[in-house]
């Protein structure tokens, strides 16, 4: 089945054709994609900085510094208040407004060890955001385009917009080649919002031993981007590079796509859905504002 979609290399046609197998066949029968699928998602976010220079990423880095700080802090005191409005619980607020805010799944499941959530607020968090992630994989590419919006434009858009970064480079990778840059750039100093969030929640839930760490894929990433700064590679190596990244983020959303299953739909219910929705539907509006400023 991988082979198929890899060559056509489209990851939102992967993601698609992983879930609707999974509605069909059932949960459960692709041993591993959890697994497999941070690790081809990893992988390929390395890869691609083979292709940035240092100085590219400082640039697009040091460019969305203030944006994604503002995101970061208003998605979170939004998100605080919508929990208020909706009559939500402390901990399906915090896990809704933190993976809105930062990086989807991964946010929710760092913070739900330190907050003490149950499995089913953490379930219905993460079921939430893996259909939201699904929905701007195929909406936003066509929003994009209907706008007229560049491919730094939609890159930045998509990279503060969208809940995980699997999704971040599965959406932009359908716009082009550089909106996937900026995209992948953006989102991962996003993503390193996840540190200090951590330490802070905490210290706010009294959780001393809250336990953060800089992700390793994003380190790895850098240090590939060195490596491609300081050698001047082969044009056949960067392009080589590149395709792989391409391939891998395919198996990654394909991987994904198994994920979403019939349990997964039935989480879907009640103020927790109403509360992502709406904090969600504000993020998008004023994060597609700020682009077309």
């Amino acid at each position: 089945m991988l082979v198929p979609l890899v060559w056509y290399g489209n990851p939102a046609v992967a993601l698609l054709v992983g879930i609707v197998l999974t509605l069909v066949i059932g949960g459960g029968w692709l041993t591993g994609a959890q697994r497999w699928g941070r690790v081809s998602l990893q992988s390929a976010i390395v890869l691609l900085g083979f292709s940035l220079t240092i100085g590219r990423v400082a640039e697009l880095s040091g460019d969305a510094v203030l944006p994604v700080a503002v995101y970061v802090l208003s998605v979170l005191g939004v998100g605080a208040l919508l929990g208020r409005l909706f009559g939500l619980d402390r901990n399906s607020t915090w896990l809704m407004a933190a993976g809105t805010a930062i990086c989807g799944g991964t946010a929710i499941a760092t913070l739900a060890p330190i907050l003490k959530a149950r499995a089913d607020q953490v379930g219905i968090a993460i079921a939430i955001v893996f259909l939201l992630n699904a929905a701007a994989i195929f909406a936003f590419p066509v929003i994009g385009r209907a706008l007229g919006l560049s491919q730094v434009e939609f890159g930045t858009w998509v990279a503060l917009a969208v809940h995980d970064t699997s999704s971040v480079l599965a959406t932009a990778a359908q716009y082009g080649d550089e909106a996937l840059e900026v995209a992948t750039t953006v989102k991962l100093g996003r993503t390193l919002w996840l540190i200090p969030l951590a330490l802070a929640m905490g210290l706010y839930v009294r959780e001393p031993s809250a336990k953060v760490r800089v992700p390793t894929f994003i380190l790895a990433f850098l240090v590939a981007s060195l490596v491609g700064t300081v050698f001047e590679l082969p044009e056949m190596a960067t392009r080589a590079t590149g395709t792989t990244s391409r391939a891998l983020l395919v198996v990654a959303l394909f991987c994904i796509g198994t994920e979403i299953t019939r349990a997964t739909l039935r989480q879907l219910r009640g103020r927790v859905l109403g509360h992502a929705l709406s904090l969600w539907a504000l993020a998008v509006a004023a994060t597609l504002g700020f682009t077309l400023a």
